[in-house]
């Protein structure tokens, strides 16, 4: 495992019904830019996106956006990053995102943040990447994914489960030292 340097995180681009989802954006943030590790996002300033890259912008650290350009209005693309990267479509967008990242969290998001997340998870089982990923189960966000990973695997439908299995949190303090331990 080389050195963590940049954090892939997929999040929704709305702010969901409870607000500790927020809160968890902004703490995770904050905890990025005071250790030094740079955020690799979805470029979108609505949503947990942009608490999440308004928090680590706020509190110094380097924020990347990678958006795609027919969603530069409608997730209105943030400008006040350190570098912003308009792609030609969704592949070349999480490719960009995937090369960039030396680890990935999920925080609580739709069927966008979802398909990301599986991915890159596919990539890990198929062997094409090492790359540690945590799921922050924010308010038993991620409960339900937990258990079909579960379910699929005593079904015998998970081939290498240990080479892929994401790390499960339950609260964005828990993701850096889960990340950094690995």
């Amino acid at each position: 495992m080389t050195d963590i340097t940049n954090i892939c995180v997929y999040c929704g681009s709305g702010d969901g019904r409870d607000p500790v989802y927020l809160q968890a954006a902004r703490s995770l943030g904050k905890s990025l830019a005071e250790a030094g590790i740079g955020l690799v996002y979805g470029g979108g300033s609505g949503g947990l996106m942009g608490a999440l890259a308004d928090s680590v912008m706020a509190n110094g650290g380097t924020v990347t956006g990678i958006i795609p350009q027919f969603l530069v209005e409608r997730e209105r693309a943030a400008h006040n990053l350190s570098e912003l990267i308009v792609t030609n479509d969704m592949h070349e967008r999480k490719w960009a995102m995937f090369e960039r990242a030396d680890a990935f969290v999920a925080l609580p998001g739709g069927i966008g943040t979802l398909e990301e997340l599986i991915e890159v998870l596919t990539w890990a089982q198929l062997g094409r990447h090492d790359k540690p990923v945590v799921i922050a189960d924010i308010d038993g966000f991620w409960r339900h994914l937990s258990l079909l990973l579960d379910h699929m695997n005593a079904k015998g439908f998970l081939h290498s489960l240990s080479l892929f299995r994401p790390l499960f949190v339950n609260t964005a303090e828990e993701i850096l030292p889960s990340l950094l331990k690995v």
